[in-house]
């Protein structure tokens, strides 16, 4: 069974940096789409970064800030996120599509102190 385990997420102060880091395991097939996603509190789940092929899209809110990347085997996708605004505190979610069909991870906090 393909499953995506995130990690990365806490408690920072705003201007501070973290790097969030998703694995897949279960499949022998590279996903074709990687990105993360987040979602806030009674807000609606967003897209903040995402990769396919040679192409990466960046949310507005992500540009110049965040910088989504994985590793040669493409079984690890990783999102740097820099200059961190209270904004951004939100469950973050990794997304990737296998071979047609796309699966979420469980979601990790990222919580910007006041």
């Amino acid at each position: 069974q393909v499953q995506l385990v995130e990690s990365g997420g806490g408690l920072v102060q705003p201007g501070e940096s973290l790097r969030l880091t998703c694995t897949t395991s279960g499949s022998i097939y590279s996903p074709t789409v990687m990105g993360w996603y987040r979602q806030a509190p009674g807000k609606e789940r967003e897209l903040v970064a995402s990769m396919w092929g040679g192409s990466i899209t960046y949310a507005d809110s992500a540009k110049g800030r965040f910088t989504i990347s994985r590793d040669k085997a493409q079984k690890t996708v990783y999102l740097q996120m820099t200059s961190l605004k209270p904004e951004d505190t939100a469950v973050y979610f990794c997304m990737m599509i296998i071979r047609g069909v796309q699966k979420w991870g469980q979601g990790t906090q990222v919580t910007l102190s006041s």
